[in-house]
């Protein structure tokens, strides 16, 4: 058997997001398929027809921005049985149906269809793993696999690890990134290969993560555009205690609340405490590796 982790980011333009969010999302193989007809049937049901037709990508900074929760406000009444034709309406020919009643539905549909991605995902048994990354974290000089990401990898080994444990089965990890600039793509082809090649921590991991990742285009690959909607949702909303204390976006807390359910936490000896935590959404203050710290502490 074996389990995709799809993986996005948001935030990396270092704009407006409060954080840098690498996510994955991991789909067993067996339930894929029908994880994307039903998301492909909620998307209908929302929207009334496919919404990410043509142009147009279900992407967390187009459909959960600030003005689509003021449109879903608005002083109009829209019955929640109107909000699919309506949305419908708005999409098919919106310089026709844009009045406030097709603005209103169209952002109703939107929220209504993000909440119903992370419930069918849940229902799935899907898991969320992220790297959360403070905007202004010193950056590693090395050219080695980035914090983030081999916190990502570490996180969704110890899934697999304990799938396999249980099962009596090994489960394979195939890793499947959105589809970066192509120089960027080669570099991280090339780290991910040393790092699981030429540490030892990596050939560990490689016995059940396929050290070979794939790339695709997201607005082709729907496990990608859940990656998407949950590292937006993350960076916003989504916040650990004590330590990630940057504000969040009150009207996505329902999202911040689906996706703290679909967090793994896996238990190991650490530290010297053999029931030690580790939750798959890992907050990163400092991407430098630990001699660089040492270094820039002397």
């Amino acid at each position: 058997m074996a389990w995709f982790l799809f993986i996005d980011e948001s935030g990396q333009d270092h704009r407006d997001s409060p954080y840098e969010v690498l996510c994955g999302v991991s789909v067993r193989d067996e339930t894929l398929w029908r994880l994307i007809t039903e998301l492909h049937d909620a998307e209908i049901a929302s929207f009334g027809r496919r919404y990410s037709g043509g142009a147009r990508e279900l992407k967390g900074k187009k459909i959960l921005k600030t003005k689509v929760f003021r449109h879903a406000e608005l002083n109009c009444s829209v019955l929640p049985h109107e909000v699919p034709e309506l949305s419908k309406q708005a999409l098919d020919d919106g310089a026709i149906h844009n009045s406030v009643r097709h603005l209103k539905a169209l952002a109703l549909a939107k929220i209504r269809y993000v909440s119903e991605v992370f419930n069918v995902c849940a229902n799935h048994e899907c898991r969320v793993f992220a790297s959360v990354v403070e905007k202004n974290a010193p950056q590693t000089t090395r050219e080695g696999l980035r914090k983030d990401y081999s916190y990502l990898f570490q996180r969704f080994f110890y899934f697999l690890e304990d799938q396999s444990t249980d099962t009596g089965i090994p489960q394979r990890g195939i890793i499947v990134f959105d589809e970066l600039e192509k120089s960027r793509s080669h570099v991280l082809i090339d780290q991910a290969h040393r790092y699981f090649k030429d540490t030892a921590t990596g050939r560990a991991r490689a016995s059940l993560i396929i050290p070979e990742p794939f790339f695709v285009h997201s607005d082709l690959t729907t496990g990608i555009q859940i990656a998407d909607l949950l590292a937006y949702c993350i960076s916003w909303a989504f916040r650990i205690h004590h330590v990630m204390l940057e504000s969040a976006r009150q009207e996505l807390a329902p999202f911040a609340r689906q996706i703290a359910g679909m967090r793994y936490r896996a238990i190991r000896e650490m530290h010297g405490n053999p029931q030690y935590e580790i939750w798959s959404i890992a907050y990163i203050s400092d991407l430098r590796t630990y001699a660089e710290r040492l270094d820039g502490d002397a």
